[in-house]
C-alpha cells in the first residue's frame, strides 16, 4: 500500500514540475511525460515498475483520447471537406504504410510487423501541428487547412488499425479468418450502437440532465464511455473503438460541449500516465549501442512522409509552396503512433531492437517537429522559386487595392467584428482596406465586391502594401496577443504617429497593449458590461446624459472601475496567459485583525501591488479609500490584484 501510494507522489511530482517547465518552453507536455518514462522506467533509474497493472490503467488515457476524438467527429463537418480528407488523407496513410510493408519485408521482417509498423509512423502529431499553426495564426491558411484535414483522417484511421493490429499477431492460417471475424464484429457491433444507439442517446442524456445534478451527469459521461469501451472489448474489437463510437453518438446531441468539459481532466491525468508508461519502454542503452540505426530511421521518417506528403500535395493540385508547407507539418511521428506501436509491442509484432529504433527515432521526431515547422517558412523560400512570384503576386494585389487611398484606416483582420466596422465605415463614406489571412473568406468577400484582400497583416512588406505610410489609421479586430503585439512593433518602428485600436476578449493584456503603442483598447467582456449597465440604467429611468457621462468616465479610466472580478465555482479554469488577470477579493476586519486601527498606508499594501477599491463601514458602500483612513474593526475592505498577491495581502491584514 505504502509502495503504490509513494509512487503515485512520484508521479504527480514529476508530472507536475515537467508540464510545467515544458509548458514554460512552449513545447508538448506530451513530450515531459515521454522523458518522465525514460528517466524513470525500468530500464534507467527503475522508479517505476514495469506491471500490467500500470500498463492497463495507461490503456484508459487512450480510451479517454478516442473518446475525445468521436465527440470531433461530426458527419456533415467530414462531408464539407471529404475530398481532402479521403483523398489526401487516404493516400498519404495507405502509400506510407505500403512503402513500410516493402521495406520490412526487404530486410526480413513479416509483412504483418511491417503493416503494424507502418501505420504507426503514418501518424503525425496533432497536439504539436494544431498548436503550431494556431501560434502562427495558419489555422485558415490553405496549408494549415491541408494539414488538418490529414491529420482529422489519421485520426480515424487509427480504429481500423486498432482492430486490424490484434489479429496480425496471430499469423498462419488463421489470419485471414481472424480478419474476417474481426471485420464482421466490426461492422454488427457499428450498426448496433449507431443506428440503436443514437435513437437512445439523446432522450438518454436528456432525462439525466433534467435531474440538474453534475454529480450524476459526471457519473453518466463516464458509464457511456467505459461501458461501451467495455462492450467492444468483450466482442474481440478494441477498448479504444467503444470510447470513439461513444463520442460519436454524444457528438450528436447538444450535450457534446458539456461532456468534452467534464472529461477533459480524466483524459489529460490518464493520458499523461499512458505517454509515461511509453517513455518506459524505450532502453537509453540499447539506443545507444544502435545509435547510427536511430539516426538514419530519424532521418529516413521525416524525409520519406515530407517526400509523399509533397507528391501527394502535389497531385492534388497544390502549388508548390503551399505542398512543401503541409509535407514539412506533417514530417512527424504522432501520438496515435505511440498506441498503435504499444500494441503491436504487447501482442509480439514488433519487440527488441527494431521497437527500441523505431520508438527512439518517433521520439526524436516530434523533438524537432517545432523546429522545423517553426522555420518552414525560410526552407519553403529556398526552395520554391515560385513562392517569391506568389508573394509578390500577394503584394501586387494589396498595393493595387490601395493605391489612390489616402488616409484610409486599415482593418487587420476580416471576421465577423471586421466585416461589422467595414459596413459603418463605408455608410460614413470613410476609405479602408482590410487584410485577411482566410483565403477563401477573402475569396467570397471579394466576389461580393468589399474591400478585402488576402495578407497577414504581421508582416512588414503586407502592411507597407497596404499604405501603412498614408493611412490615417488601424483597427486589430482579432484578439490575438501574440500578433497584435507583432503588429504593433512594426506600427511603432515604421509609424509611431498612427492610432491603432486593438480589440482584446478582456482587460487581462490592456496594459501591455497600451505600453506597445495601442491608443485604445477594448475588451470585449467590459464593453459588453458596459452595454448592458447602460441599458439597464435607462430602462430604470436614468437619464441619457447621465449613462452617457457614465459611460465617458469609465472608459476615460480605462475601464478601471470595471477591472477584476470576484471568482466563481462556474467560471472556467484560468488558462497559463491569464494567471495575471486582477481579482477582487472582499477580506473582513476583525477586532483581532492586525490592520485594525491602522491606515491603509500603513498596510503597506501598495508594496504587494494590491489596491484597496473601496470600504464598506456599517453597511455604507463605496467609501473611497485614501492613504491616511483608518481601518476600523468591522469595515470590509474590497482588494483588488491577481491571485497570489490577494492571498498574500490578506494574510498581511489579518495576522501581520
Amino acid at each position: 500500500m505504502h509502495s503504490t501510494l509513494g509512487l503515485v507522489i512520484l508521479l504527480l511530482a514529476a508530472a507536475v514540475v515537467v508540464s510545467a517547465l515544458f509548458r514554460a518552453w512552449r513545447l508538448p507536455s506530451m513530450l515531459g511525460f515521454l522523458l518522465v518514462g525514460i528517466l524513470m522506467g525500468p530500464h534507467t533509474l527503475n522508479w517505476i515498475p514495469d506491471t500490467p497493472e500500470t500498463r492497463h490503467l495507461a490503456e484508459f488515457g487512450v480510451v479517454f483520447l478516442m473518446f475525445s476524438i468521436g465527440l470531433e467527429f461530426s458527419l456533415p463537418k467530414l462531408n464539407a471537406i471529404r475530398t481532402t480528407v479521403l483523398g489526401f488523407g487516404g493516400a498519404q496513410v495507405l502509400s506510407f504504410i505500403l512503402i513500410v510493408i516493402l521495406i520490412a519485408t526487404g530486410v526480413g521482417l513479416p509483412w504483418t510487423a511491417g503493416l503494424a509498423l507502418g501505420g504507426a509512423l503514418a501518424m503525425s502529431s496533432t497536439a504539436i501541428v494544431s498548436k503550431m499553426l494556431a501560434e502562427r495564426l495558419a489555422l485558415q491558411s490553405e496549408h494549415g487547412r491541408q494539414m488538418i484535414a490529414v491529420l482529422l483522417f489519421q485520426d480515424l484511421a487509427v480504429v481500423p488499425l486498432l482492430i486490424l493490429t490484434p489479429t496480425l499477431a496471430l499469423g498462419g492460417d488463421q489470419l485471414w479468418q481472424a480478419l474476417l471475424g474481426a471485420s464482421a464484429k466490426a461492422a454488427l457491433v457499428l450498426v448496433l450502437l449507431l443506428f440503436v444507439g443514437q435513437k437512445l442517446m439523446r432522450p438518454w442524456f436528456s432525462w439525466v440532465a433534467s435531474h440538474k445534478s453534475s454529480e450524476l451527469f459526471m457519473l453518466n459521461v463516464l458509464l457511456i464511455t467505459l461501458g461501451l469501451a467495455y462492450l467492444t472489448d468483450q466482442a474481440g474489437l478494441s477498448l479504444a473503438l467503444g470510447a470513439f463510437l461513444a463520442g460519436m453518438l454524444i457528438s450528436e446531441t447538444e450535450f457534446r460541449y458539456q461532456v468534452e468539459d467534464d472529461i477533459k481532466p480524466f483524459r489529460d491525468v490518464l493520458l499523461g500516465l499512458f505517454f509515461i508508461t511509453i517513455g518506459m519502454l524505450l532502453d537509453l542503452h540499447e539506443v545507444w549501442r544502435h545509435w547510427a540505426w536511430v539516426s538514419l530511421i530519424l532521418v529516413a521518417l521525416i524525409l520519406s512522409k515530407t517526400a509523399i506528403v509533397w507528391s501527394i500535395g502535389r497531385a492534388f493540385g497544390n502549388e508548390s509552396p503551399v505542398a512543401t508547407r503541409t509535407a514539412l507539418g506533417l514530417a512527424q511521428a504522432g501520438e496515435f503512433g505511440f498506441v498503435l506501436l504499444a500494441q503491436a509491442g504487447g501482442l509480439g509484432l514488433i519487440g527488441g531492437t527494431p521497437l527500441q529504433v523505431v520508438l527512439a527515432a518517433m521520439v526524436l521526431s516530434m523533438m524537432l517537429a517545432p523546429l522545423i515547422i517553426q522555420h518552414s517558412d525560410a526552407i519553403t523560400r529556398r526552395l520554391c522559386g515560385a513562392e517569391w512570384a506568389g508573394r509578390a503576386r500577394e503584394l501586387h494585389d494589396i498595393a493595387i487595392k490601395s493605391m489612390g487611398a489616402d488616409g484610409h484606416l486599415i482593418v487587420c483582420g476580416y471576421g465577423r467584428s471586421g466585416q461589422s466596422l467595414a459596413r459603418l465605415l463605408e455608410s460614413e463614406d470613410i476609405a479602408y482596406i482590410a487584410l485577411d489571412a482566410d483565403p477563401s473568406r477573402v475569396k467570397a468577400a471579394s466576389a461580393a465586391g468589399e474591400t478585402v484582400v488576402f495578407g497577414d497583416a504581421s508582416r512588414r512588406e503586407v502592411l507597407m502594401a497596404a499604405g501603412l505610410n498614408r493611412a490615417r489609421g488601424m483597427v486589430i479586430t482579432f484578439a490575438d496577443l501574440h500578433a497584435a503585439m507583432k503588429i504593433l512593433g512594426l506600427v511603432q518602428e515604421i509609424r509611431p504617429d498612427l492610432p491603432v485600436i486593438v480589440r482584446t476578449l478582456d482587460e487581462t493584456d490592456l496594459d501591455n497593449l497600451k505600453q506597445a503603442g495601442a491608443a485604445a483598447v477594448v475588451p470585449e467582456v467590459l464593453e459588453g458590461s458596459l452595454m448592458l449597465a447602460s441599458h439597464a440604467l435607462l430602462l430604470l429611468g436614468v437619464p441619457l446624459s447621465r449613462v452617457l457621462k457614465k459611460l465617458r468616465n469609465v472608459r476615460e479610466q480605462r475601464y478601471g472601475l470595471l477591472r477584476g472580478f470576484f471568482r466563481g465555482a462556474t467560471d472556467e479554469d484560468a488558462q497559463l496567459s491569464e494567471t495575471a488577470q486582477p481579482r477582487l477579493l472582499s477580506v473582513l476586519i476583525t477586532e483581532q485583525a492586525a490592520a485594525a486601527g491602522k491606515t491603509i498606508a500603513e498596510t503597506e499594501l501598495a508594496e504587494l501591488e494590491v489596491e484597496v477599491l473601496v470600504v464598506r463601514r456599517r453597511n455604507i458602500r463605496g467609501l473611497d479609500p485614501q492613504p491616511d483612513m483608518q481601518i476600523l474593526a468591522g469595515d470590509v475592505l474590497v482588494l483588488r490584484g491577481i491571485p497570489e498577491n490577494l492571498a498574500t495581502a490578506e494574510i498581511q491584514l489579518l495576522q501581520g
